[in-house]
């Protein structure tokens, strides 16, 4: 069950009020936990957004399917982009090079210039919306769609490379991986396909059979590992200091259980459930690996972020992660409620429970006649 408008509402409206005490008491811990949950749940339009694509150019049932879903994912851009304004508001707090780039090389210190950064992020998500309207007004138009989805799928890849690298790479300015910007596609695009697919499911209509979906996760969730394997190897192969000192960082005070429970959670677990075929044809099954997966970007985003920044406040940080997850998670779904109601859909909360249940009837009804 869904819960009422009000109470979202009043969700947002409370820990909202515990966001602003947060960022007057502890700016730099708040920000910090702000950004965390922000990259876990602001990344789900954004992947959103080249699966979106995908669908046009993979031609298939899901095309016509999860159009609304896509259409109504999408469509919370506006919002994700919004509600990442107390990073830039707060940046200072976080970002070393920004707040003081004076011992950068030049062409480092004046890509930290606030007024750039805060420009490229702006530039950012002006273009995700513009590739999320073209899309939608490509719909029904064979040319139109291959044309707005090949040129967004590059476009797509290019920008959202910069923004990782902006936003989270940076957080550690002398720390340099060249396919970092490949580790926050495969973040975004996680997130963005498990979201969907779960839509999809929880939607009135029928999405067709789990298994094709089962295997669209799995080949994501592979793609995953592989770019995180792949930067482990080059990186402690190389054994260059600032480099292996980000893993170093990682693997102690208690951030190795995190990373444990992270390697677990989204690639041992989900590769073992997924070989079997009763897991792959169960939509239930199904959509309890898709909150798996978007529960575990919050343990990878929270991996990217806090160890690289110092003097963080454990309470602080803890509380008010639950604030920005209650808050962007209400400010979100009210806005994906919205957008979904306007392109035709009903609200989609519950509607597979339904569907069993109907089913489970029918069979019944048969069984007796």
């Amino acid at each position: 069950m869904s819960l009422p408008g009000s109470a979202r509402s009043s969700v947002a409206v409370v820990s909202g009020l515990v966001l602003i005490a947060g960022f007057v008491i502890d700016a730099r811990s708040t920000t910090s936990a702000y950004l965390v949950a922000w990259s876990a749940l602001g990344a789900i339009p954004i992947g959103a957004l080249i699966v979106f694509m995908t669908s046009y150019l993979v031609r298939r049932r899901w095309t016509e399917t999860l159009h609304p879903v896509f259409i109504a994912t999408t469509g919370i851009l506006p919002v994700a982009a919004l509600t990442f304004t107390p990073v830039l508001l707060f940046m200072r707090q976080i970002y070393p090079a920004i707040a003081d780039g004076s011992s950068l090389p030049p062409f480092r210190a004046h890509w930290f210039l606030p007024w750039f950064f805060v420009l490229r992020t702006v530039a950012y998500f002006l273009i995700w919306i513009v590739l999320a309207e073209w899309l939608r007004r490509s719909w029904r138009n064979d040319e139109a769609m291959v044309r707005a989805a090949s040129v967004g799928s590059i476009v797509w890849t290019l920008t959202v490379s910069f923004a990782g690298i902006d936003w989270l790479e940076s957080l550690e300015p002398e720390f340099h991986s060249s396919i970092y910007g490949l580790i926050v596609l495969s973040f975004l695009l996680a997130n963005g396909t498990a979201f969907v697919i779960a839509a999809g499911l929880l939607s009135p209509r029928s999405i067709g059979p789990s298994r094709g979906y089962s295997g669209l996760l799995l080949s994501v969730l592979l793609l995953w590992c592989y770019l995180h394997a792949m930067q482990y190897i080059v990186i402690w192969s190389g054994n260059i200091p600032k480099e292996v000192t980000w893993y170093l960082v990682r693997a102690e005070h208690g951030w190795q259980f995190v990373l444990a429970a992270l390697s677990f959670g989204q690639f041992v677990f989900p590769f073992c459930a997924m070989l079997s075929s009763r897991v792959r044809s169960d939509p239930y099954r199904l959509l309890a690996l898709c909150g798996l997966t978007l529960a575990m970007r919050w343990l990878e985003a929270a991996i990217l972020i806090l160890p690289a920044i110092h003097g963080l406040s454990i309470a602080v940080t803890a509380a008010m992660l639950i604030a920005a997850g209650l808050f962007l998670g209400s400010v979100f779904w009210m806005a994906f409620d919205t957008a979904l109601t306007r392109s035709g859909e009903r609200e989609p909360s519950g509607a597979i429970w339904w569907r069993a249940r109907a089913e489970a009837g029918a069979r019944s009804a048969r069984q007796e006649r």
